[in-house]
């Protein structure tokens, strides 16, 4: 899964050396922490009764997963102004990984609101995206997601061609949409979705401005 709109790519067919393979193990290792570090508090909670996941475990829970859903997806994001800032194309290699993993915790984040909150009423789901529009645009992000999922192997890539970078370009929206999710679901203080909400135009404006100077520069040919 590239997940960034740009369809640049590590050089295929050379050897993966051994520092790659510790940083990619490094990088699961710290992906799933959080999910580790949750699977933690749920035990706690049923084997001692604690306060573990404070006041209300279920909302904690969905918190959590929706949490580091769009920090993974943002992270994502960031690989290719690394990549253009610093010159280092090995960190293309990480970009599929940290797109599979905001998936993986976007749809945790679903699963829980579905058989935590929903009690496992799927249909009660349709009804609440209908209804409201913090839901919708979740919904919607998080299906977005799943195309990209499926269609980030080379094989796809290859299948697809011209049009597998238009399909990934779809990461933008996502972003936008999960900002916007995050934000209406806050009631009262917007400080943490507005946070988020300006990484994300600082990402997106990085690549605007990119875009437009090199329109400029076409132009003056």
């Amino acid at each position: 899964m590239v997940l960034s709109g740009d369809t640049s790519t590590a050089r295929p067919g050379r050897a993966t050396s051994p520092r790659i393979i510790a940083a990619k193990a490094l990088v699961h290792a710290l992906a799933l922490a959080p999910a580790a570090w949750l699977g933690w508090q749920v035990a706690e909670v049923f084997r001692t009764g604690s306060d573990a996941l404070g006041a209300d475990p279920v909302a904690e829970i969905e918190h959590f997963t929706g949490l580091w859903a769009l920090r993974l997806l943002l992270l994502t994001l960031a690989i290719t102004p690394l990549r253009r800032l610093t010159g280092q194309t090995v960190v293309l290699q990480f970009r599929r990984m940290l797109g599979l993993y905001a998936l993986f915790y976007a749809s945790l984040h679903l699963a829980a609101y579905l058989v935590l909150d929903l009690g496992g009423y799927w249909t009660q789901l349709f009804e609440d995206i209908a209804k409201r529009p913090y839901i919708t645009v979740g919904f919607l992000a998080w299906l977005l997601l799943v195309p990209l999922a499926v269609t980030s192997t080379r094989g796809w890539m290859r299948r697809l061609g011209r049009r597998w970078g238009q399909l990934h370009r779809a990461v933008y929206a996502i972003g936008v949409l999960a900002v916007l999710h995050f934000w209406w679901l806050v009631k009262s203080d917007i400080r943490e979705p507005a946070l988020y909400a300006g990484i994300l135009a600082g990402l997106l404006g990085w690549r605007l401005v990119l875009k437009l100077r090199a329109r400029r520069t076409t132009a003056a040919r």
